[in-house]
């Protein structure tokens, strides 16, 4: 401990507290994971005891590959949103056993860039995912979801926008973890009103409640569609989802590098060169994969617990591995999960319109930190190609590509990463530099951040 007053100490081995307080920090990261990792499943129909089990044992896996020196909890990725409920050109919804396939893909891919950041480093890596790639990714990724939202918030609109106006009122007034967790009370406080205001929510919540069990298993082993086990796949929809999924790891990588340079700053710890992007994304992408495997969203570096971390003070990894242990233990009660299944349509749909829109908004503040110059045709060119071929291709429906018995699905997401990541590959005026402007490379975050 240093000779500080107590309220600017930093505390970077917890046992110094006492096993009391390492409790209460422990379940002050739970909290503030909490909201945002549950609402994943509740918007896609992802099984919430399972997706609580993978955060934990993702976050733990994450602490065994960076070898327990960053502080970092994993929880549901956000921007993998539109990996659920996804179409194919015809009109044929892809079940969520394809989509999980997907996200597994995507996982990988994080081991691939792990390979190379460790062999030809970030900043060479980083010239071919540049800002004016990612964000008008990114900005399509909130787009392109918000119309579910608001099919949400069409069944009680009273009830939605007392949860929006909590988060707005959260994040603008809210101090110390008022203004950390705004997602958890969003959905807390338009719960509650949607039970005084509907007898039907509240009948809906009694018969789950009741019928879930105390204790129960969180991994869905039988064949109910969410696992990838013990199915006859189809290979045209197979291919479909992994090409359609895999892309949106473009955006969640350069996200889970902000989350590192933001820790890093908030640490003050360089945790980019120990231990290294290389491991970073190593352990991310391992979690990410394990969970799709079983049914579970994708994980990612969360910025509510880096914004707990600022707040707290107390920098120890072992406090954030206590709350991936509580999470883990959570996930063993169907009673708690049963809460959230029957979560009213209007709240999720309050509370996701506001996370779609700040997708967005964060793919525009990644172009605007970075600078990036628009008088550049090539600029203009790119973000153009992107937008219009996410945004176009979505409303018009998936490109379809036969290749013998097989039929290939694209999402406008998918082609406009593709189309973006190669144009920037062959135009020339490639200028970005990762590493120069640490405000544009932390800039990349789709959940809250302490200011």
């Amino acid at each position: 401990m240093s000779n500080q007053s107590p309220a600017t100490d930093i505390v970077t081995d917890a046992r110094t507290l006492g096993t009391s307080k390492i409790l209460i920090l422990g379940i002050q990261h739970l909290f503030a994971m909490f909201g945002a990792t549950v609402l994943v499943p509740a918007i896609t129909g992802l099984n919430v005891s399972t997706t609580l089990f993978f955060a934990g044992i993702g976050t733990l896996l994450f602490h065994l590959v960076t070898g327990r020196k960053v502080p970092a909890f994993l929880g549901s990725s956000f921007a993998f949103l539109g990996a659920y409920g996804l179409v194919t050109a015809s009109g044929q919804d892809i079940p969520l056993t394809y989509s999980s396939i997907g996200v597994a893909v995507a996982g990988l891919v994080y081991l691939a860039l792990a390979l190379l950041f460790k062999f030809f480093g970030a900043k060479r890596v980083m010239r071919y995912f540049p800002p004016i790639v990612t964000g008008p990714v990114i900005i399509c990724i909130g787009m392109s979801l918000a119309g579910s939202a608001i099919n949400n918030c069409n069944t009680n609109w009273l009830v939605a926008i007392v949860a929006i106006g909590v988060v707005v009122a959260c994040n603008i007034w809210g101090k110390g973890m008022i203004k950390i967790i705004p997602i958890l009370l969003a959905v807390i406080t338009s719960y509650l009103f949607a039970m005084i205001v509907d007898p039907s929510a509240r009948a809906l919540v009694a018969q789950k409640v009741s019928e879930a069990e105390w204790i129960g298993l969180p991994v869905i082993w039988e064949n109910t569609g969410l696992s990838i086990f013990n199915k006859d796949l189809d290979w045209s929809m197979l291919i479909t989802a992994i090409i359609t999924i895999a892309p949106i790891s473009l955006a969640t990588i350069v996200e889970h590098i902000g989350d590192m340079c933001a820790i890093s700053s908030t640490v003050d710890k360089n945790f980019v060169a120990d231990p290294g992007l290389h491991r970073t994304l190593l352990g991310d992408g391992l979690a990410t994969t394990l969970a799709a495997l079983f049914g579970a969203p994708a994980n990612t570096t969360y910025g509510e617990n880096t914004g707990v971390l600022a707040l707290s003070k107390v920098y120890d990894p072992m406090v954030v591995r206590l709350a991936a242990v509580f999470a883990v233990v959570l996930s063993f009660c169907p009673k708690f999960a049963a809460i959230i299944v029957a979560m009213p349509a209007a709240t999720m749909g309050g509370v996701s319109l506001v996370l779609y829109g700040m997708i967005s908004s964060v793919g525009v503040r990644n172009v605007v930190e970075n600078q990036v110059d628009f008088t550049k045709s090539r600029n203009v060119l790119i973000a153009a190609m992107i937008m219009g071929l996410a945004i176009g291709v979505a409303y018009s429906g998936a490109i379809q590509i036969p290749i013998g018995s097989i039929t290939i699905s694209l999402s406008g997401m998918a082609v406009g990463a593709l189309v973006g990541i190669l144009m920037n590959a062959i135009l020339p005026g490639k200028d970005y530099e990762f590493g120069v402007n640490e405000l544009g490379d932390t800039s990349v975050c789709f959940g809250s951040r302490a200011e």
